[in-house]
């Protein structure tokens, strides 16, 4: 079933080498309160995807609420996702100048444009 969306993002980033089983193995158990808080905040079909070769994590999520910006600072607010970030963030290499951390002025991913979308034939 399809979900409501009024935005779909993407996002990349790149791991550090060094990081790459650490990384996996905290992903495979996210914190409860770092879900609960994307779920508060709207955000829906959330992926991150990884290609090795180029060291790339590639994050895909579904926007579905009316305020994207409000939505993004009340998850930065959220204390449990501020402790996730502290543990993420030292495992990642920004591509964004500037960037100092998750949840900062400038963000610590890079958002990419979305060039093209099929979403199926109409029935």
């Amino acid at each position: 079933m399809s979900i409501p969306h009024t935005k779909r993002v993407c996002q990349i980033i790149k791991l550090k080498p060094e990081a790459e089983a650490e990384y996996k193995a905290v992903h495979a158990n996210v914190w409860p309160g770092v879900l609960a808080a994307l779920a508060r905040h709207h955000v829906a079909d959330y992926s991150i995807h990884y290609y090795p070769p180029l060291q790339l994590l590639i994050a895909n999520f579904k926007y579905t609420g009316s305020d994207y910006d409000a939505d993004m600072r009340g998850i930065a607010a959220d204390p449990e996702t501020q402790r996730w970030w502290k543990l993420t963030d030292g495992m990642q290499e920004s591509f964004v100048e500037g960037a100092t951390g998750s949840g900062g002025e400038v963000p610590w991913w890079q958002e990419l444009e979305e060039v093209f979308r099929f979403e199926g034939a109409k029935p």
